[in-house]
Order: structure tokens, then sequence, then C-alpha cells
């Protein structure tokens, strides 16, 4: 009837084609008219269900259109996960959904993807194999619905799911596979935060989508291989056409160098071939005018100097050339003979050159790779500190073993002073980092004080300027890190206000500044390290040599006073400042001593006697 095409044309709802039912009745129609109305009814209804069921379908069509539209152009595979979880979503008519993937090197499914979700914990879930509904659909490969996911005694319960599945409000969960062939890589699921049953059109849709998920990620591992294998063969090329280059250079000197190179000679082999064809003696200096191989014995004044016009110079019977980098020269050859081929030294100078630069880019990658771990230790040590741990073990440092943070302050040279640092955590298996105009360094150890000392020591030397260096430690584990580079930079900065440029020194080496600096405040090692000799000396004998060095400094340094003060004969107090004197050493009336004596004397009264150096 007519009423009823309009009723379907506007797609009212179902509880509208009662009406014409209602009214005919009202207005009191005849029996044969209301069971006419009631077919046509019934009929109305079969047509709108399906006009519904085709209109769902079509929707399903365009988003599986659109699916496949986004994996034709694939750009980024988070983008393509999330809208096909987005779409099954919307299509199922469920609270959420999301999408978990398998990980091969744990064992178990994580979440990749959410849609919907408003629990932090549920995002951050992890299922096991055959554990919960998501694990059983991992495991068998077999899609899963439930209409009471808590009701439901299918599934392999465990604590920590339910619980996010709780937070999260999840009643409803259907599940389905994604697959690669027969191997299940995922799940993708959609859910209701109230009971509710899903059809098997509803699994059959939510399974098209995982169909495409599987898709796009194969997509994306076979686009992230091929990215791959076109960057190892391009990095191919370049090692190939360097390689070439430095064939060519070396083949133009000589056909044993070439060879040599080939073969992986190092610069003492390259020093042996000269010699060889060139005779006389050849020594290879670095860019300081160092040895690196050969006896450099006594060379004339202006050698490097020489090195430094950028071209191959005579200086009696020395033949002397170099390769430069930037302007700079990164080796110098010193060749002791009266005539030899210039053009054969020059290409021995820049095969060396080339092991050289290798050599140093090597390093420095690897100082690269430390540097990054010790900034993050220093930076963002509570975020992850097993992975922080794992990093330096594949390093070959054990965080876990006492380690040494120095903090070393330089006036200039910075790149000097980063390949040096870099250069040192290498061959002490520890770790170094430039910043600014600051070099750390991580080392094992357990004596702050003497690695300061050492590090400030090398390091001047190899600058030729004072680097200072201020250290705090021993330190055990990345959490530890911070905190210490923290006092080491205190240390560096004290050295540095006290006018010890050059020197290093831990917070024990500073004294009562040292007490200042550090983050411990170490009351006890202070007093113990300063009094400890006369306060052992007094528990052993039971004298009272610190009650008079207390009485002696507060009565002005003055004997008879003190013993005026302490009741006893001036010859007395005579005899204890010279035990005194014995017990801590030459110059401890010294001023800066002296203030340092005094303020552990007042510390240790201050403690009492449970806090006695012993």
């Amino acid at each position: 009837m007519r009423v009823y095409l309009e009723l379907l044309a506007r797609q009212a709802s179902a509880v509208e084609f009662e009406g014409p039912v209602l009214r005919a009745r009202a207005e009191g129609a005849s029996p044969a008219q209301i069971e006419e109305l009631e077919q046509a009814k019934v009929e109305a209804l079969k047509v709108r269900d399906l006009l519904r069921r085709r209109a769902r379908r079509e929707a399903e069509l365009s988003a599986l259109y659109d699916t496949a539209g986004d994996l034709a152009g694939l750009r980024d595979l988070d983008a393509v996960l999330e809208a096909i979880v987005h779409r099954a979503r919307q299509l199922l008519g469920t609270d959420t959904a999301y999408l978990t993937l398998h990980a091969p090197d744990r064992g178990d499914t994580f979440m990749r993807v959410t849609d919907g979700s408003i629990s932090a914990s549920f995002r951050a879930l992890r299922l096991a194999m055959g554990a919960g509904l998501g694990g059983l659909v991992a495991q068998t490969g077999t899609p899963y619905t439930t209409a009471d996911y808590f009701a439901d005694g299918r599934f392999r319960h465990k604590e920590h799911i339910d619980s996010a599945v709780i937070e999260e409000g999840l009643v409803a969960i259907l599940g389905v596979p994604l697959k690669l062939g027969r191997r299940v890589i995922g799940v993708l699921f959609a859910a209701n935060r109230s009971a509710r049953p899903f059809a098997q059109e509803e699994v059959a849709l939510l399974a098209s989508l995982a169909a495409h998920a599987a898709v796009a990620i194969d997509n994306a591992r076979l686009l992230q291989e091929t990215r791959n294998a076109l960057e190892e063969l391009s990095q191919a090329h370049a090692l190939a056409r360097a390689h070439g280059e430095a064939v060519e250079r070396a083949a133009l000197a000589h056909d044993r160098m070439t060879s040599l190179v080939l073969r992986g000679g190092g610069i003492e082999d390259v020093a042996a071939v000269v010699t060889e064809v060139l005779g006389g003696s050849l020594a290879v200096l670095d860019d300081l005018g160092r040895p690196i191989t050969g006896d450099v014995g006594d060379l004339a004044p202006g050698v490097l100097d020489a090195a430094a016009l950028g071209r191959t110079v005579r200086r009696g019977d020395l033949l002397i050339t170099s390769a430069e980098v930037g302007g700079a020269p990164l080796c110098t050859l010193v060749l002791r003979s009266d005539d030899a081929d210039e053009r054969i030294l020059e290409r021995a100078a820049l095969v060396c050159a080339l092991l050289l630069l290798f050599r140093r880019t090597v390093a420095e990658a690897e100082g690269r790779v430390r540097g990054e771990l010790l900034d993050d230790l220093i930076s963002r040590a509570s975020d992850d500190p097993e992975g922080l741990a794992d990093r330096a073990r594949r390093l070959g440092v054990d965080l876990a073993a006492p380690h040494v943070l120095v903090s070393v302050r330089h006036g200039g040279q910075r790149e000097r002073a980063a390949f040096w640092a870099s250069s040192q955590a290498a061959t002490h298996h520890g770790l170094a980092a430039a910043r600014g105009g600051e070099v750390v360094l991580l080392l094992p150890g357990e004596r702050p004080g003497a690695t300061a000392q050492r590090v400030a020591a090398e390091l001047s030397a190899s600058l030729g300027s004072p680097a200072t260096a201020g250290a705090a430690g021993p330190v055990r584990g990345p959490g530890e890190v911070a905190t210490a580079h923290r006092e080491a930079q205190r240390c560096a900065e004290a050295l540095l206000a006290l006018g010890r440029a050059g020197d290093g020194a831990s917070a024990a080496e500073l004294g009562f500044v040292g007490l200042l600096m550090s983050d411990g405040h170490d009351v006890s090692g202070f007093v113990g390290s300063v009094l400890g000799p006369v306060a052992d000396y007094d528990a052993r004998r039971g004298t009272a040599l610190v009650r008079t060095l207390a009485a002696y400094f507060g009565s002005g340094t003055s004997p008879s006073r003190t013993a005026e003060a302490m009741h006893i004969h001036v010859n007395t107090v005579t005899q204890r400042l010279d035990r005194i004197g014995r017990l801590l050493g030459d110059g401890w009336q010294e001023p800066d001593r002296s203030l340092e004596i005094q303020l552990a004397l007042r510390l240790h009264r201050l403690r009492g006697p449970a806090g006695h150096a012993s």
C-alpha cells in the first residue's frame, strides 16, 4: 500500500510501521481491511530489512574498497592499520576495536593499534599464546566470539589480562586472526562494553578487514626489505667506488702497495714497501707529529712546518710529504734518503691517510654510539634502565660493575678532546660523550680521585692546554650515573674556582669543599679522613688528643691558654701537640689544613660519641 511505500521511502523506524494498522482499528475498519494491512506491514518490514542489509553491505564493501585503496597507496603502515581498526569499530557498531601483533622474540602478542580505548594498561597489554580470547585466537588461528567474556569458560583467564579488560569495561568480544598463508601474525578485535552477540556476517566482515590488515603488514615488510636492499646496494656502491679510487691512486704509485691495501695491510706494511722500493728509513707521524711507525731519530727542526706547506719538500737528506684533510695534515711521511722518487712517497702518504681515515671513521662511529648511550644514562636513565644496560652490554660495558664518572672542562679543541675521550672509552671498555665545552667519561674503577688526576694530566698533554677533571663514584647501575655526573661537574667547577685548572679531583680530595660539593654529604668520611689518625690513637691509648686539639684551636693556637683551659701543664700540651703533629703529618698548622681540621673538629663534636672516627 502507498502508506508503507512512503514509510520505506523515508527510512522510517520499525515501530512506525504499526501506525497504519492502529489507525485503521481506531477508525473501525473491517477485519478484512485490517488483515490486508497486517500482511502489507509484514511485507514492508521484509523489504525494509532487505534494504537495510543491502545498505550495510554497501557500507562494508565501501570500507573494504577504501582499505584496498589505502593498501595500493601505502605510505604509512600505522595510518593504514589505524584506518582498518577504526572502520571495524564503525561497521560493527562496537564501543572499541583493536589489533594485536605477534612478537616472535617473546612468543606473545602485543597491542599495536586501538580505537575507542580509555585504559592505558589495556593499551599496553601483552597476551601470551593461548591466554584469554586473543591468545586463543592467535594460537589456533580460528575466530572466537563471546557475548560475555567473564562468564565464558572456554577461555584461560589470566589475572593481568582480566584486570586490563575490567579497567577497559569490555564484556562482549570478537576476535579474528590475521594470517599470512598458514602463519598467524596477529589478531583483530571488536568489543562492546555491554553484553551482545555477534552475527556470522559480522565475523565475516571483521575477517575481511583482518585479511586486509595482514596484507598491509606484509606489504610494509616487503617495502622495508626493498628499501634495506637498496640502501645496502647504495652503501656497497659507495664503498666500491671509494675502494676503486684508492686502488687507482695506489696503482699510480706502485702495484705492490695496491695489492697490499687490497689484502688489508696496515701503515707498517706500507712503510715497509716504501723503504724496500726507495731505500733509506721511513717515519710516519700523526697530525701532532707523534710517530706511528718507524725510527724518528733526531729530526731536523721545522719538519712539521715543512709538511704544513702542503707539498713535498726536502730538508737536507730528509724528504718530507704529508696528506691533508680539510686543510690540516692527517699524517706526515719523513724519508731519510739522498735520492728518492717524490711521487712514490706522495702516493704512499695518500695510502697511509686513507688507512688512518678508515680507522678514525670506525672509531668515530663507535664513539657516537657510546656517546649517545652516555647521554641517555645522564638524562633519561629512569625511562628504560634495562634497555640502557642491554645497550651497554652490547658495547662490552657492564654497568653493574663499579665505574667512575669523570666530567672534564677544557678551553677549546672540542673535536680533539672528543676524539681523545672516545679513544679512552674504547680502550678501557667505558663510555664517553662530548657536551659542549665538557667531556664526560664513564670508566671502570673504584678510585674517582686517581682517575680524575690521570684524565686531567693525559688530556691536558694531548690538547696542549689545561683540562680540569672532576670525578664521582663508584657508581653501579644506570640509575646512579646522573647523580654522579652532577657531583663530578661540581668538583670540576670547584677546582676552577680554586685556581686549580689542569688538575683532577673527586669530592674526597677537595676536603671540606668536597664535602659541600658531594651529593651524599659524607660527614663521617670527611671527619675520618682529617682526624682519623688522632681519633684512632685516642681510642687505642685512652688519651685526649682530639680534645687537646680542639682546645688548642679554641685558645687561638696558644699552648699556655690551652693548658689553662684543660687544667694541665703547658709541657703536657706541648707533648700532646708533638704527638698530634706526628699523627697528622707536616703542615697540619698551615692555614688551609688547619681550616679543615677545625671544621672536622666542629663536626666531630656536633655528631657526638656515636660519630667518632675510628
